[in-house]
């Protein structure tokens, strides 16, 4: 059965009506089509992938570049899923000029259907010179990977009465600005919960309890693959990195005990061939 490619206005009545967006992440091409397959509403080519692919120890260190590649190959896995590009560190920081140029490369050299990048009221401005591009945009607030050094690390914000209203500030000024959907990250449920009740636009969350209009989770984390660390918030539905240790250990052992590859994993000469390839033979091997 074909699947039908989801857009904004979709992410819309489904909020009206009550039924849950899902969304994941995703880095390349087989993880994009199992996506598909499964029923995925939206994939995040999330910079996630700094930790989860390239191994670095956190998401600033993710150029444009790296998030074009992935996001191409996410495309090309799953045509008919609304795909997000990821704005990394540094891509929208400088300038709204700067801002539109980079969302541009996404649209234009991966063909996402929209953007996503961190900040409240203070990227309001280049929320609005993106969205006036014509590019849908994502907002995400909360805990902000990219800035967690000036959050004091990776911790969960709006813990306090005046901590959650700066966060509601900025759900505000995010919807303000244009951005089409949100994401709250690592907030309490009740937060969240009142922040899909103050904003009219579809509101996501990670770690943000099950009172929003839907979900988003690192393939890594619930696939059982990226094991560096397991936040609070994982649900884990697979252990793939047990799964593909123990091939992998049991194709060491038949290789070294020479039970791999059998008679059924090689080609043989052709029956008409053999007499004169072990002749031909003889001149090598005497």
């Amino acid at each position: 059965m074909a699947v039908k490619k989801l857009a904004i206005s979709d992410f819309y009545e489904m909020k009206k009506e009550g039924r849950k967006i899902t969304w994941i992440t995703a880095y390349d091409y087989p993880i994009a089509s199992f996506a598909q397959t499964s029923g995925m509403d939206m994939i995040l080519v999330g910079d996630s992938l700094g930790m989860v692919v390239y191994g670095y120890n956190g998401t600033v260190s993710v150029t444009m570049d790296e998030c074009i590649i992935h996001s191409k190959a996410v495309r090309r896995g799953a045509p008919d899923v609304f795909v997000v590009g990821d704005m990394p560190f540094g891509s929208y920081h400088i300038s709204d000029g700067d801002a539109v140029a980079n969302a541009v490369r996404f649209v234009k050299e991966a063909n996402v259907d929209a953007i996503k990048l961190e900040g409240g009221e203070r990227v309001a401005t280049r929320i609005r010179a993106i969205s006036d591009a014509g590019i849908l945009v994502i907002g995400h607030i909360g805990l902000t990977p990219q800035s967690s050094a000036a959050l004091g690390g990776f911790k969960a914000q709006g813990r306090t009465a005046e901590s959650a209203e700066a966060v509601i500030a900025d759900a505000i000024a995010v919807e303000k600005a244009g951005a089409r959907l949100l994401l709250v990250e690592a907030i309490p449920p009740e937060l969240a919960a009142a922040i899909t009740k103050i904003v009219k636009i579809p509101v996501l969350g990670i770690g943000a309890g099950v009172d929003i209009d839907g979900q988003v989770m690192i393939c890594g984390d619930i696939l059982g693959y990226f094991q560096a660390f397991t936040p609070k918030f994982v649900k884990k539905y697979a252990n793939v990195a047990e799964v593909i240790i123990n091939a992998m250990k049991e194709y060491v052992a038949d290789v070294r005990g020479a039970k791999f590859p059998g008679p059924e994993h090689t080609y043989s000469i052709l029956p008409e061939e053999s007499g004169r390839f072990n002749e031909m033979l003889k001149k090598y091997i005497k």
